[in-house]
């Protein structure tokens, strides 16, 4: 479906459906023995390129996955963000809160709100702070990547496709929900 005709919402007595997911800061997944059109470059906080993906997923407050899209280290994120926003009304329609990375800012707030009407909410870092800190709403989505990262096919990224690359990602989190449900009640 194209974003510009997404059905309105008209979620139950005119208000925003309690729904709140978390937005990810994307992961990066080096893969410096391949190339393709599906890699690129990106540029890290210390001044180095690395050649690889980005992995951007949103997931709810539990912290399954939602939606999930693969993209080349050279794609902005909130090029990826307007992509992974239209994925995310397709299939998840009642969602109207949205807690993202401070990467997808701009142009993209207003996008979410004019026409998938998403209220796009980011999460900044404050400019005095030094080393690591723990962000409100983010931490949801780290938790997740770490929860994925246990998967040894997702350490590294193997996957010539994105397509593969995404499909990988589902398939790991399936794991990780299937061992939740077979786990023993204490």
């Amino acid at each position: 479906m194209h974003p510009h005709r997404l059905p309105a919402l008209t979620p139950c007595g005119g208000q925003p459906a309690p729904i709140r997911i978390s937005h990810l800061p994307p992961d990066t997944a080096t893969t410096p023995h391949q190339s393709g059109t599906s890699r690129g470059f990106t540029l890290t906080s210390r001044g180095q390129w690395i050649n690889g993906r980005k992995r951007h997923i949103v997931v709810d407050t539990l912290g399954l996955l939602l939606t999930v899209m693969v993209t080349a280290a050279s794609v902005t994120d909130r090029d990826a963000g307007r992509t992974l926003l239209a994925r995310l009304r397709e299939r998840h329609w009642r969602i109207t809160l949205v807690w993202a990375d401070g990467g997808y800012t701009g142009r993209l707030v207003d996008l979410a709100r004019d026409i998938l009407a998403i209220a796009l909410g980011v999460v900044k870092r404050s400019d005095d702070t030094t080393g690591f800190v723990v962000l409100p709403k983010r931490w949801l989505v780290e938790r997740t990547f770490a929860w994925l990262m246990r998967s040894r096919r997702l350490a590294r990224d193997y996957e010539t496709r994105t397509d593969t690359a995404e499909a990988m990602i589902r398939w790991s989190m399936s794991m990780v929900m299937s061992r939740r449900l077979a786990r023993r009640p204490r």
